[in-house]
């Protein structure tokens, strides 16, 4: 299981303008790509949508090496509900704790040097205010789960991951697929995991070779598989081949071929214009706002 690595983890967001800029100015990412869409993706990236939307990838650096978002945007859905299924995002970085501060946005110290503070849409980080110790910043990715034993059965004993750290009175256990990556909470939440309407996706990419075994290991055991083994193609750039899962509280997994991944993933110079003119270029406020209406709420 080495050669797998940990991605991204998927956002669906409502105001790109707020997102944009909490992204940018408070974590301190970077625009690694932006991509617009003419129609919804047939692996549901961004959600069981057909319209317009746009994909950005924000993160600390490439893939390759970083654990970054992807946020997607509907341009005609406004706001989502959330659910207790996205439990935040931690990350070591003093420097985006004094970006928060300096640019006035609400922080809360949920611990000793820790402080909470929610992105656009109420999607929750943890900010660890010391120097920063490693090359990504981005150390966990929090889930609520229903069955602590259930999940990490499906996670460590289905798709490979090692357990670092286990707090049965906690309920809660850290794994991960490798000791310099981003790692994997999952948190018993008490009840019945609800996925709102704002529910994201996880990626990890493996070995081309690996997809059709991940898949057939998934029937084999009766889990879920929200898309069989598909490719997808992007415009210009490199056809990837990914298989979704769902794991026993429904959270989205993909799984997508790592070598065309890299080949796709890689750092669009333009990608902050890209993103800005697409920005500037949207009126969907102001068509809604001219005929007396407010984007849906999903």
């Amino acid at each position: 299981m080495a050669a797998r690595r940990a991605l991204h983890f998927v956002f669906k967001v409502g105001d790109r303008a707020r997102t944009a800029r909490f992204y940018r100015e408070l974590l301190g990412m970077r625009v690694l790509r932006h991509e617009e869409f003419e129609e919804g993706c047939k692996a549901t990236c961004n959600g069981p949508y057909d319209g317009k939307w746009s994909k950005t990838m924000v993160g600390y650096g490439p893939e390759d090496n970083h654990f970054v978002a992807e946020l997607t945007y509907n341009y005609g859905i406004g706001e989502y509900r959330l659910g207790n299924d996205f439990l935040g995002i931690t990350l070591v970085s003093s420097q985006a704790v004094s970006n928060a501060k300096k640019i006035g946005w609400p922080l809360k110290e949920v611990s000793s040097h820790v402080f909470e503070v929610e992105a656009p849409g109420g999607y929750k980080f943890f900010l660890e205010d010391k120097e920063q110790r490693r090359q990504d910043p981005v150390w966990k990715v929090t889930l609520g789960v229903s069955d602590l034993q259930k999940s990490l059965s499906y996670w460590c004993g289905l798709l490979g991951m090692k357990m670092y750290e286990k707090d049965e009175e906690r309920q809660r256990a850290l794994v991960g697929y490798s000791d310099n990556q981003c790692k994997l909470e999952l948190r018993a939440v008490g009840g019945a995991v609800d996925h709102g309407t704002a529910f994201g996706r996880i990626a990890f990419s493996c070995p081309k070779e690996e997809l059709p075994k991940i898949e057939a290991l998934m029937k084999e055991e009766n889990q879920k598989i929200l898309t069989p083994l598909v490719s997808l193609d992007t415009p210009g750039k490199a056809t990837v081949q990914v298989v979704i899962l769902a794991d026993p509280d429904g959270h989205e997994i993909c799984f997508v071929g790592d070598e065309a991944f890299r080949e796709l993933s890689k750092v669009d110079p333009d990608g902050d214009k890209l993103l800005d003119d697409a920005m500037a270029a949207d009126n969907s406020d102001k068509w809604f706002a001219d005929h007396n209406m407010k984007k849906a709420s999903a």
